[in-house]
């Protein structure tokens, strides 16, 4: 139980440290550093599947769930951003 104290603890203390730090950022590189966190939640993704391979009790299945879910949303989403951001820079048809 100690385990998910400290799981915890981290948690909160990244929450808040990012948040701290994102707020700081001015708002054009905001796309460019959305696009770059992909690759920390395709690692938040592995490490709850990670946390399935082994024996867990039911509160951590469920906080791994909602690591899986949250990660795919974040990587959907930034994937969805950057294609906007690129196509603003994409050359129009004619027709267009």
């Amino acid at each position: 139980m100690s385990d998910l104290f400290l799981m915890i603890a981290v948690f909160v203390f990244a929450f808040l440290i990012g948040y701290l730090l994102i707020s700081k950022v001015p708002q054009r590189l905001h796309t460019p550093l959305m696009s770059m966190t992909n690759a920390i939640s395709a690692v938040t993704i592995l490490g709850a599947l990670l946390l399935f391979s082994v024996k867990t009790n039911a509160v951590e299945k469920v906080l791994g769930a909602i690591a899986i879910g949250t990660a795919v949303f974040n990587v959907v989403g930034g994937f969805v951003i950057t294609d906007r951001m690129l196509a603003l820079f994409r050359k129009k048809a004619a027709g267009e």
